[in-house]
């Protein structure tokens, strides 16, 4: 049963330090007076203050200056990458606290809940762009800890493009509408993305990644996250583990299709926004598990592949995941500006008992985070903005700068000093002071990478073979979409000479699909070698990887036993069967879905002797916004859906995205009006989701059929014109 609607900033979160302290900044106007940012009264914002009624505008008038100079200011600098965001509060639990790993606190003392901060985000658009662009997301979670805060600046993918920091500038140039004419917008097919790509052999696993269905999610609530990188955890006794993050939703990771995504682009560029907010705000809160891997630093260099490596992954059947604790998130923001769109993270903001090692990409990001910071949120004192500040007091001898909050008192701004007593002090690392993790280090500088790294395909072709026959053929097609809309015939080619290094069948069907031949394997790819800057011809290193497959790259086997917070559309018009709606409402409601009525028009529908309120109307509702549809029976509704063009597109358009579809009674003759299939009844039912029959019989199924999320088989005919 869906929980009562919360108003805004309302959620039943657990009183804790940071929601006090963001109280504290806060302000409702209502019932207030309005006075400028001074506290002056103003006695009229309408009208500015003119000689006379016709007369010119007085530059006297602070009142109007300083609204409109307000104005002028309101934009600050957007995001480079991960501009278009969303956020949440929340906390987090831990499960069974981790000593043997690690002294950080947060992860030793299961009485606390940590609160929480976390944004998602798209990678490449702009903040104006669609949530359901073909993308990465970011997941980055800021942990208030006792200790300070930590950010687990994570995606909802293990690995990454690139193998260097150096490289990330030119990745994303190559990703972003292309300078000349500021085309696509939130979108990587097009010729500089792949032109890049295919001379960078090191993003051919990641490109695996961004080309499978983790790169269009069905919602934030069903994606999972991680840290990418290797971290290190350091216990009390000083022993070193290295450490991968994970996040797994407990609703299971789910996608949508590239044809669904693009016509919800359309619709609602905000689905994924409107989805996390309206979840948390009827109750459902949004809820993951925190898995960690742990590889003793003995063990370093036991796997054919560099922990160090960020374009590798450790596979969960070399490293099971344990799951240590679970994050909800449980309160909206009051204020998109001031908390999600100020909210600054930074992966090298950690605590005692967590460190960083020498992945390559992992060390230039510790630059670039403050770096981008101080432009973007107008210079160094960004952490004092609320929704930045660590629960734990900040002492130290930084002060000034643009939009110093803190007043500091005593004359003392430097240590060591006398007239302060010399506070304040530092903490002996026995007492909580982080230090870094003694390491040898005894090598020559260079520009190099080690032959460790030069291994780019293995983990590609884990992953590509790790999918289900429908994932897969996902892959061959958004390949073939992307590469279809590259202009320039040699950087097609020379992709395709990748994706050869993966999987032959792969790279037949893409080429295919692009009217080219394939010929024999290549023995050298192009590639782009920073030392001279000029392409040459690289021998790529090509192994198979030590696991033919595993369970959980594929997004089949993730969670299918549960329909919580699904969203059904119930088809309806006057004259529709009471007891077929109440029925299946019920059922369903039982097991956690969300029913709307959409009927032709908004208003009253005529149920039986009853009435009751549609939700959407066919004008503005569309099957790509739910995960599956019903239609009760009454034979004046299903009449007056018969006639509705939309209503027919709408099952289509539901089947064609393989979504379960149910038609109860008199519902049965939408069959032969639609493109759907003439289903059978009984036990020889061909598509378990499509169930034709009474609502008695087919409740029990149709619920099965939305926890599944779809029914891939159905795309093997592609003959539904919706």
């Amino acid at each position: 049963m869906a929980k009562k609607p919360l108003t805004p900033g309302q959620a039943n979160l657990p009183e804790n330090q940071k929601v006090k302290q963001l109280g504290q900044h806060s302000a409702d106007a209502t019932g207030q007076p309005m006075t400028t940012n001074h506290g002056v009264g103003i006695n009229d914002d309408q009208n500015s203050l003119r000689a006379g009624d016709r007369g010119a505008t007085l530059l006297e008038d602070f009142i109007l200056r300083e609204k409109i100079t307000h104005f002028d200011h309101e934009r600050i600098p957007e995001r480079i990458v991960h501009a278009r965001g969303s956020g949440a509060h929340g906390v987090f639990k831990l499960y069974e606290a981790i000593p043997q790993y690690t002294k950080a606190h947060f992860l030793n003392d299961t009485a606390a809940e940590t609160p929480v901060f976390v944004r998602f985000s798209t990678v490449a658009g702009s903040r104006g762009s669609t949530d359901l662009a073909r993308d990465v997301r970011g997941f980055a979670v800021k942990f208030y800890t006792q200790q300070g805060n930590f950010d687990l600046v994570g995606n909802n993918m293990p690995v990454f493009f690139i193998q260097d920091a150096m490289k990330f500038p030119d990745l994303i140039h190559a990703v972003k509408p292309e300078p000349d004419n500021e085309m696509p917008q939130a979108a990587s097919a097009h010729d500089t993305f792949w032109d890049f790509i295919s001379m960078m052999p090191e993003s051919t696993h990641m490109i695996m990644w961004a080309m499978s269905d983790r790169a269009i999610p069905r919602s934030y609530r069903m994606m999972e996250g991680f840290g990418v990188h290797t971290f290190k955890f350091i216990n009390e006794n000083n022993e070193s583990h290295f450490v991968k993050f994970h996040w797994k939703p407990l609703l299971g990771a789910h996608a949508v299709t590239w044809d669904e995504a693009q016509q919800i682009s359309g619709k609602d560029p905000d689905f994924h926004r409107r989805d996390l907010w309206e979840a948390i705000q009827t109750g459902n809160f949004a809820e993951w598990e925190l898995g960690i891997q742990v590889v003793p630093e003995a063990d370093e260099h036991q796997f054919d592949f560099d922990l160090l490596d960020p374009t590798k992954l450790i596979p969960e059947e070399l490293v099971p995941v344990q799951r240590i604790g679970k994050l909800t998130l449980n309160r909206n923001p009051d204020n998109f500006f001031a908390e999600t769109e100020q909210a600054a993270f930074h992966v090298g903001h950690v605590v005692p008992g967590i460190d960083f090692t020498n992945d390559p990409l992992l060390q230039g990001r510790l630059f670039s985070y403050t770096d981008t910071q101080l432009i973007r949120l107008g210079g160094p004192n960004f952490h004092e903005i609320p929704i930045n500040r660590p629960v734990v007091p900040v002492h130290n001898n930084q002060r000034d700068g643009f939009m110093r909050q803190t007043i500091n008192k005593g004359k003392a701004s430097y240590g060591p000093n006398s007239t302060g007593d010399n506070f304040p002090q530092q903490v002996k690392a026995a007492d909580g002071g982080f230090t870094s993790h003694t390491e040898r280090i005894d090598a020559r500088k260079v520009r190099a990478r080690s032959n460790s790294f030069f291994d780019h395909f293995s983990q590609a072709k884990l992953f590509f073979h790790s999918q289900s026959a429908p994932e897969q053929q996902h892959i061959i097609d958004a390949l073939s979409f992307e590469l279809g809309k590259v202009k320039t015939m040699e950087v097609r080619q020379r992709m395709l000479q990748v994706l050869q290094m993966v999987d032959e069948k792969l790279a037949t069907a893409v080429a295919a699909n692009l009217g080219l031949a394939i010929g024999a394997k290549p023995k050298q790819l192009n590639y782009s070698v920073p030392a001279d800057g000029n392409p040459k011809d690289f021998e790529p290193v090509v192994k198979e990887p030590e696991n033919k497959s595993s369970a959980a790259l594929s997004m089949a086997n993730t969670i299918k036993d549960s329909i919580k917070t699904r969203k059904v559309a119930f088809l309806v018009a006057d004259g529709v069967d009471a007891s077929d709606l109440t029925t299946m409402k019920k059922a369903l409601e039982a097991e956690g879905g969300m029913v709307e009525l959409i009927a032709p028009k908004l208003g009253a529908i005529k149920v039986g002797k009853d009435e009751m309120d549609a939700d959407e109307s066919l004008l503005t509702a569309a099957s790509v916004f739910y995960d599956a549809v019903f239609v009760p029976g009454g034979e004046k509704s299903i009449q007056l859906l018969s006639q509705q063009d939309e209503a027919i597109h709408f099952i289509n358009q539901a089947y064609k995205h393989c979504k379960a579809i149910a038609l109860a009674g008199d519902a049965a003759q939408l069959l032969s009006a639609s493109y759907l299939p003439k289903q059978e009844k009984g036990p020889k039912v061909k598509d378990e989701a499509l169930l034709v029959g009474e609502v008695k019989d087919i409740t029990q199924n149709f619920i099965k059929a939305i926890a599944k999320h779809r029914n891939w088989e159905r795309e093997k005919n592609r003959k539904v014109p919706a």
